[in-house]
């Protein structure tokens, strides 16, 4: 099978596309042939050796941990999944990947696909909707009547949070640039803010949630946007504990893992017509580099997917 993979850690020219076997599976794994997958800025990250002493990989190393597509086979402990079913995922991260035709997945790791949407739109889900859920129901318990300030709202994270926030009864303020002030708005937001043209805290008043995508000096300015009490979740680093407790406020920091319950709420979630994806660019396996390029510039709108097969 075509594999995207990498032989030793770097910038985007130690990407190698490889023939390799299809992966075996163990007895409580399904394969799944690759559909679609897509990317995340951890693919990246793993690929330059960022997080090589968190998660010590074994190289030769298959990227990518999203992915929608159809069980090829069960493993012989499997009982709830079938060949032919249609499923995703966010699979363990510290396992080969998914840009390749086929992977091997742990059962319990896997949703059923949204009836309602495309493989492509379903492999754009899994990594940021995890995200945008444990951020905002799990951490920052999101509830009706809140205010909740969304960071880079146009992106795969932050598009899913304004749609689960505003789900939940939130009054929602997002921050993108001008360009896609329409896409935002049409996923819920009841303000934008064009942080290119305003200085956020000129034009939000206070919140009880602020949702930091971005970190750095985003996250450090946006301690004096919160209520007293309220908390602000990053998924960038951990905020700083003595800055939130000189405000008043909480800190919270979100690192997701493999979540099917949480992918099936989603799932429930897209066919109920309260969250829809926005995929914003697909490349094929080929185009692997271009892709981590576009991933890296911070400029992708919505998700980046790869068409790996026919559905």
């Amino acid at each position: 099978m075509k594999a995207v993979r990498i032989h030793q850690y770097g910038g985007r020219e130690v990407l190698s596309i490889d023939d390799i076997p299809v992966p075996a599976i163990a007895p409580d794994e399904v394969l799944v042939r690759v559909v679609a997958a897509s990317i995340n800025p951890v693919d990246w990250k793993v690929r330059a050796g960022y997080l090589a002493q968190m998660i010590p990989h074994p190289l030769p190393l298959t990227l990518g941990w999203d992915v929608s597509g159809v069980v090829a086979a069960v493993g012989a402990q499997v009982t709830q999944w079938q060949v032919g079913d249609a499923v995703f995922s966010r699979p363990d991260l510290a396992r080969n990947g998914t840009y390749a035709e086929f992977v091997a997945i742990r059962a319990i790791e896997c949703a059923r696909r949204p009836r309602t949407i495309s493989h492509v739109e379903a492999a754009s889900l899994p990594l940021a909707g995890i995200t945008a859920w444990e951020s905002m129901v799990d951490a920052a318990q999101v509830g009706p009547g809140q205010r909740v300030l969304v960071h880079a709202g146009s992106g795969g994270v932050g598009s899913l949070a304004i749609q689960i926030a505003r789900a939940a009864g939130a009054h929602v303020i997002a921050t993108t640039s001008g360009r896609n002030r329409a896409l935002v708005e049409s996923l819920g937001a009841h303000q934008v803010v064009d942080y290119t043209a305003t200085k956020v805290a000129d034009a939000v008043e206070p919140v009880d949630v602020v949702f930091d995508t971005l970190g750095g000096e985003v996250q450090e300015a946006s301690w004096t946007l919160l209520k007293p009490g309220g908390i602000q979740v990053s998924i960038i680093s951990p905020p700083d504990e003595a800055r939130a407790a000189q405000q008043g406020v909480r800190g919270a920091f979100v690192f997701i893992g493999p979540n099917a319950p949480v992918l099936e709420r989603l799932a429930a979630m897209v066919d109920g017509g309260t969250l829809r994806p926005v995929v914003g660019a697909e490349f094929s396996l080929d185009d692997i580099a271009a892709a981590h390029a576009l991933s890296e510039s911070g400029r992708a709108v919505g998700k980046i997917v790869l068409y790996v097969g026919a559905p």
